[in-house]
């Protein structure tokens, strides 16, 4: 019967082997992380927004359709111009409606951008914002969603 150190010789013989595989095959693609902006990690400061129920819900059912289309409309401009990373509601129906993940290195900018929001304005929707730290490839969402999305909103 074989011994556990015999069985496990080849285990980390692989596992070294692959250990130098991967650490030789890690190329960085430079251009790319400079045109991201991202650090040595690959990684990039943005600012993450919260969605939160505001302090004015109390719109007719016609006024509230027409703030949602002007709040998508909003989105999509932010989107269009790379300030705006991500986007999207929660699917509960909690008191943070959904998250923003903004382009930019500080709050103050990321709080002029939510005062564009028509919903944030009528006092539907409020902000909570924090600076985030996160993949730099990120900023490729957008444009690689523009490829899988059959629809616009």
């Amino acid at each position: 019967m074989k011994t556990l150190s015999t069985l496990m010789l080849p285990l980390l013989l692989l596992t070294a082997c692959n250990t130098k595989t991967s650490e030789k095959s890690k190329a960085t693609d430079t251009e790319l992380a400079t045109e991201l902006g991202a650090d040595e990690y690959g990684m990039k400061q943005y600012v993450m927004a919260f969605l939160k129920k505001g302090p004015n819900r109390s719109q007719d059912s016609t006024e509230a359709v027409a703030l949602q289309r002007a709040h998508m409309d909003n989105i999509q401009r932010m989107a269009n111009e790379g300030v705006l990373v991500v986007a999207g509601p929660f699917l509960d129906d909690g008191e943070i409606r959904g998250i923003y993940l903004f382009n930019v290195t500080s709050v103050e900018e990321a709080e002029a951008l939510t005062r564009t929001d028509p919903a944030i304005q009528a006092g539907r929707l409020s902000m909570e914002l924090h600076p985030w730290y996160g993949s730099a490839a990120l900023l490729k969402v957008n444009e690689w969603h523009k490829n899988i999305s059959a629809k616009d909103f």
